[in-house]
């Protein structure tokens, strides 16, 4: 990941997957914006962007993450 590259969490308040994946990004000091899907547009952004409904989706740069993949998060974030 490059500084230039956004973060963003698909989430709910409801959510406990995508708590966790918040959690672990604020852990990890990553700036990220977290887009909940019972606002506006954003669950059909959502369904666009990984082409699925379930939560979280997290899309860091142009990699799409559905679920909590810790590994997988820390992989494309180069975090240990």
């Amino acid at each position: 990941m490059t500084k230039s590259e956004k973060v963003i969490v698909y989430c709910a308040s409801w959510c406990h997957w995508c708590h966790k994946v918040v959690d672990l990004l604020k852990a990890h000091k990553i700036p990220h914006e977290a887009r909940d899907v019972a606002e506006g547009g954003n669950a059909k952004e959502c369904m666009e962007k990984s082409g699925q409904a379930g939560i979280p989706v997290t899309i860091i740069g142009k990699e799409v993450v559905v679920g909590y993949d810790e590994k997988k998060i820390k992989e494309l974030l180069k975090i240990k």
